[in-house]
């Protein structure tokens, strides 16, 4: 199978191994002279970045790595960028690296060209019309994790410091103009990230196929995305070099953000407020909180779990089989069970509680839940007790 091609879905996606070298031709089509590559510490530091900086070099465009960022980035992580790219008179953004790098590249190209604040921004009502789109730069995504899918998202997830909460930043412009997915970029993420990012491509998948809303193209795109981390994900985990599987987890990852379109639910209402006051790595705080959420949502979500245990091929269709399937998998890429395990433990279960009902991915969980119930899964997830 011929694992490339250019997609337009839902924007432009140059997908395939070996194509990075294409950076400096997609900088052109987009008028892009000055790039400013925005990428995280530990990237800056590896042959990746060196790499691409050269090939834009050699091009003879100016480009520059502005890395200032934190993995769960914060609001003056973008100012900092804001700055660097107005000192240096850039004219787009290249963000490389993970949801964290992407998140921040977006918000950064939306930022230079606003006179609000970012929070004034937030997903909230007709916020989003507030944004001056002329001045916002254009960005151009290269995703180097299969997992948040951010380079096809139109928000970024920045945490407000001050109220220590993430907040979702939204404008429809924020989309990257054009992808550069290159599976090989990929190649260098470790065992442990390989897991946890591709538990994430798993549960943007999940959740949205659960999702109430109706949005019949998301739920097509949603189950083909968690069968591909089904038959994928083992593979990339078990050999990082083994380019088929890192392909198709690549793609699963654009699929999950894609589908998402059609909401999240209980695991990432919960996976926010741990993020913002455990500063937990996203992917990672979704893969231990996820067959809580599911067994809590048993009721509302049996059947279509049912639909999607036979569609990707398991031997036990019925929920039962997927959540063990769920746990199986978990166990495999050496996913911890409980919270507890990763440092955190109970004190902050109301505040989590409270925090996760406000959270935007609250509204399409399959089944109402309060600040109580959720405090009580974070609960059940520190002590790793499953009920049921």
């Amino acid at each position: 199978m011929q694992l490339s091609g250019n997609w337009n879905y839902p924007t432009a996606i140059r997908f395939g191994a070996g194509r990075a070298s294409e950076l400096p031709a997609l900088c052109r089509e987009l008028n892009i002279k000055r790039p400013l590559i925005v990428t995280d510490p530990g990237l800056a530091r590896l042959p990746l970045i060196a790499r691409l900086t050269d090939y834009l070099l050699s091009a003879n465009l100016v480009a520059d790595v502005f890395c200032d960022l934190r993995p769960n980035p914060v609001g003056r992580d973008v100012e900092a960028g804001v700055d660097a790219y107005r000192a240096g008179a850039y004219d787009g953004i290249v963000a490389v690296g993970g949801g964290s790098a992407i998140d921040v590249g977006k918000a950064i190209a939306l930022m230079v060209g606003q006179k609000h604040p970012l929070w004034e921004f937030e997903d909230v009502d007709d916020n989003w019309t507030r944004v001056h789109v002329a001045g916002m730069a254009p960005v151009i995504a290269v995703p180097t994790t299969a997992g948040t899918g951010s380079e096809v998202g139109r928000a970024s997830l920045i945490i407000d410091e001050s109220e220590h909460r993430k907040v979702i930043i939204f404008h429809p412009a924020m989309l990257p103009k054009i992808v550069l997915a290159d599976p090989e970029l990929t190649i260098g993420l470790p065992p442990h990230l390989t897991a946890a990012t591709g538990i994430d491509a798993f549960v943007h998948n999940l959740e949205a196929f659960c999702s109430p809303l109706y949005h019949p193209l998301a739920q097509g795109v949603a189950l083909q995305g968690m069968k591909l981390v089904h038959d994928w994900l083992p593979r990339a985990y078990a050999d990082g070099t083994d380019i088929e599987a890192r392909s198709h987890m690549l793609a699963a990852s654009i699929m999950g953000a894609t589908a998402f379109q059609k909401g999240l639910g209980g695991v990432h209402a919960l996976s926010h407020p741990i993020g913002a006051v455990f500063d937990t790595h996203h992917g990672l705080a979704n893969a231990v909180m996820l067959p809580y959420v599911l067994q809590r949502n048993r009721a509302a979500v049996k059947d279509s779990l049912a639909e999607a245990a036979h569609y990707i091929g398991l031997a036990d269709t019925s929920f039962d089989g997927f959540l063990d399937w769920v746990l199986q998998l978990r166990s495999q890429l050496g996913i911890p069970h409980s919270l507890a395990e990763i440092g955190i433990d109970a004190s902050r279960a109301d505040e989590i509680g409270r925090m996760a009902k406000l959270d935007p991915s609250d509204g399409s969980n399959p089944v109402e839940l309060t600040p109580d119930d959720y405090s009580a899964l974070f609960c059940a997830a520190v002590e790793g007790k499953i009920d049921g």
